[in-house]
């Protein structure tokens, strides 16, 4: 069965030079999407990437993360819209780094399309009304 999950991956600074996504691929036969990473050597790095392939060599690869030393965190956190509070004034769209927010040409609204969210919470910080909320 082929799954696949968004996870967060924490870099302890003993970790951030080994090649695990290459491994990921070569060793397990995953597929990766990444769609936020900030990871400098000699330093601490995070990844937020989707990991997809079959339900046997994602666990052997989440296995294989772990024993590198890395901390994994499923992205159990959701980012959505307060219509009752959006005034749709638009700051998310230019803070939004995958075009998740887009605005309709007709209507002048603000749509947010959360399938493309990665969760790095700009738009929470940019929203005036604070109408962008993070759900657990």
């Amino acid at each position: 069965m082929k799954v696949a999950k968004k996870i967060v991956l924490h870099f302890p600074q003993k970790a951030v030079d080994k090649p695990v996504v290459s491994s990921l691929i070569r060793d397990f036969g995953l597929d990766f999407n990444i769609l936020k990473a900030s990871i400098s050597p000699g330093e601490e790095g995070l990844m937020v990437m989707e990991l997809s392939g079959e339900q046997k060599d994602y666990d052997r690869g989440i296995r294989y993360l772990q024993e590198v030393g890395l901390e994994i965190q499923s992205l159990s956190q959701d980012v959505v819209r307060n219509e009752e509070r959006c005034t749709h004034c638009g700051a998310c769209i230019t803070m939004c780094p995958t075009c998740a927010f887009t605005l309709d040409a007709k209507t002048r609204n603000v749509l947010f399309d959360n399938s493309k969210c990665i969760v790095c919470e700009l738009c929470v910080r940019a929203c005036p009304p604070r109408a962008m909320e993070l759900h657990f």
